[in-house]
């Protein structure tokens, strides 16, 4: 059995690469790490390629080692949304110090700038309470408590402009039908909201919300709100037996599973040979020893790497993959090679040659 419908492909930007050690290679380009031009070209390469997504990481915490400083995510993807046509920018948006209200606003105005390709990662703030904040430091249920009010608050304010709120009648003078702006009067645990929102309803109404499941908290809210749930697992096999669990999790919870997309975390890094391959993962290891991380890692080239998504394919691991490079710069300069055809798009197999001997 394979899946029915061709896997989504999707890209992780996280600063030079998930490796500490990558802004050390001589094609980082690290000093440009804090220009527009630099996620400009990474994400344009991978919008060209037929990558699906650009999850854009982001954080309150600085990075404990490696390249160290970050540019806010949401107005990364503001930028680059004008410069890329087809790739849909997701970034994350912390919600422990962040009010909902903000959330809702930005990413509502990322769909409109972006013509309707935006979504939103949920995530949550450990530990932070130390550089700002004015609240004391959360145990995980509770940041995935109120992580899970924050969506509903972001959600409700999206539907608080109908779709023709906004009426323009010159003869009259109004600008919008304020009967159809609506109070979303949310009080919980950790918000009070009234509402309605100051941005009318975006392109997509509901922009995507994705979520990273590592624990039962951040699992409840993904099955309960995400349209795409990031998953690590260590070998194809888990993350089947993981997507198998959340589809399960998601009907029970009310919704239907085939809505929901689950993605499989692959940490990955692109060289020309598979020798170069582990070579340059040398090298980084060399520079910067890390600890293994439990999710899937492929180190090669572009064709092995397909041969890999293929497999995620074939065995009913995931709905997609997140590619998560080592070393971004390395990564991009690959990425062009592992471009689907557009019989990869529709699911289609290669013909095998008529005349080819076996």
């Amino acid at each position: 059995m394979t899946l029915p419908n061709p896997l989504l492909l999707g890209v992780e930007f996280p600063g030079t690469g998930t490796h500490p050690a990558s802004w050390r290679r001589a094609d980082s380009r690290a000093e440009e790490l804090f220009t527009a031009g630099y996620w400009l070209e990474a994400v344009r390469v991978a919008d060209a390629a037929g990558i699906d997504f650009a999850f854009l990481p982001d954080s309150f915490a600085l990075q404990a080692e490696g390249a160290t400083g970050r540019l806010e995510a949401v107005g990364i993807a503001a930028r680059v949304a004008a410069d890329t046509r087809r790739i849909g920018l997701i970034p994350q948006a912390p919600v422990t110090h962040t009010e909902p209200f903000h959330v809702s606003k930005a990413v509502a105005s990322l769909d409109f700038a972006s013509h309707g390709r935006a979504g939103w990662e949920v995530a949550v703030s450990r530990g932070q309470s130390t550089l700002f904040g004015r609240k004391a430091e959360q145990e995980e249920s509770s940041l995935w408590r109120e992580a899970d009010d924050a969506v509903e608050v972001v959600t409700r304010l999206w539907d608080s402009w109908e779709d023709d709120a906004e009426i323009r009648d010159v003869a009259t003078g109004r600008f919008i039908d304020r009967g159809k702006l609506h109070y979303i009067d949310f009080a919980g645990e950790h918000f009070s909201v009234k509402g309605p929102s100051i941005t009318p309803r975006s392109p997509q109404a509901q922009p995507l919300i994705a979520v990273r499941v590592a624990d039962p908290h951040s699992t409840r809210v993904a099955v309960h709100r995400a349209d795409l749930i990031r998953i690590a697992a260590p070998d194809l096999p888990a993350a089947a037996q993981a997507r198998s669990e959340l589809r399960g999790a998601i009907a029970a919870a009310g919704r239907d599973p085939n809505l929901v997309r689950v993605l499989i975390d692959i940490d990955v890094h692109l060289a020309a040979t598979e020798e170069n391959a582990e070579l340059d993962v040398a090298q980084l290891e060399a520079w910067t020893p890390t600890r293994p991380r439990e999710s899937l890692r492929h180190i090669g080239t572009p064709g092995s790497l397909r041969t890999l998504i293929e497999e995620v394919r074939g065995e009913c691991a995931g709905d997609g993959v997140v590619l998560r490079p080592l070393a971004l710069a390395a990564f991009t300069a690959q990425l062009p090679r592992l471009a689907p055809t557009l019989r990869d798009r529709l699911g289609l197999p290669r013909p095998a040659n008529r005349y080819a001997t076996a």
